[in-house]
């Protein structure tokens, strides 16, 4: 991966899992990208965009590329089988019309990450967003759009949301600014009800959430929403994903990572658990 790039695509996780397991047995091998090319009598390019999880993985080619690396028969099949589930579409598939392709990957990442990290400037993150809250934020984004639309849109955010009831749920650990509580998204009733699921979501083993209070000022950190993703799978590295008006990018480089971890761990250090709460305690009575 490059240290920044635009979602054209949505590999599966496990596709991604697969193309750096290819570029592990081609290295382990002694081949180059030119060696595995010639063995396909493709460009080197394609070759890259395998072991990227940027095109599908052929099993023809696949089992071609596990030959020249010295693979056994067993070890090819395998492989090979789990190459034809990788390039099954994700559940989100589904919703391509109702979500721009850039964020499709994210979705992917969302779903197969052990770890999300997020900082939230001005909205309630999505994966604790209310149905109402959901279809006002939405709204706002779309003045434009249909119902169904609309419709479509707050339904595929709160199919996301049932990774957080899986008996394996990821953790999930949320900075957002106190702006958030304050911009009136959807009127006084569905600000109530949003901080009501705040509060009961906060008390979740697997559920972190901190508020930095306006009185923190000027710090560090304070830029575009974003979100951490940390995968079980040792293949995978961590990833940052930061949010533009009208594409995304994904950060891979550890200097990158490195720099949003410290900037969500110094946001969190300015509040606690418990002045969160009251904080969401006070905010919900003005909305009463």
């Amino acid at each position: 991966m490059s240290e920044a790039r635009s979602a054209t695509s949505a590999p599966t996780v496990l596709r991604m899992i697969l193309g750096r397991r290819l570029q592990d047995m081609r290295l382990a091998a002694g081949a180059s990208l030119d060696d595995a090319a010639r063995a396909l009598r493709v460009k080197s390019l394609t070759i890259r965009r395998l072991e990227k999880a940027e095109v599908a993985l052929k099993p023809l080619y696949v089992e071609k590329l596990l030959e020249t690396y010295g693979a056994g028969r067993q070890e090819i099949e395998e492989f090979v089988d789990l190459a034809e589930q990788a390039n099954e579409p994700g559940w989100w598939h589904s919703y391509r019309d109702a979500v721009p392709s850039w964020f499709t990957a994210y979705v992917s990442l969302e779903t197969g990450a052990k770890t999300l990290r997020t900082y939230e400037p001005q909205y309630v993150t999505g994966l604790l967003q209310t149905a109402d809250y959901a279809r006002a934020v939405l709204r706002g984004g779309l003045p434009n759009g249909s119902e169904e639309d609309l419709d479509r849109r707050v339904e595929l955010r709160l199919r996301r949301q049932s990774l957080l009831e899986k008996p394996d749920a990821p953790t999930l650990w949320v900075v957002m600014e106190e702006a958030v509580l304050h911009r009136v998204v959807g009127g006084p009733e569905v600000m109530r009800e949003q901080i009501d699921w705040l509060l009961e979501a906060s008390e979740l083993a697997h559920i972190s959430l901190d508020i930095v209070p306006f009185a923190a000022g000027a710090h560090f950190g304070a830029c575009a929403p974003f979100t951490y993703f940390r995968f079980e799978e040792p293949e995978l590295p961590d990833i940052v994903y930061s949010e533009l008006l009208s594409a995304s990018v994904y950060l891979d480089q550890r200097v990158d990572v490195v720099a949003h971890l410290e900037a969500h761990s110094r946001m969190a250090l300015m509040t606690s658990s418990e002045d969160s709460k009251a904080l969401l305690n006070r905010m919900r009575k003005e909305y009463s």
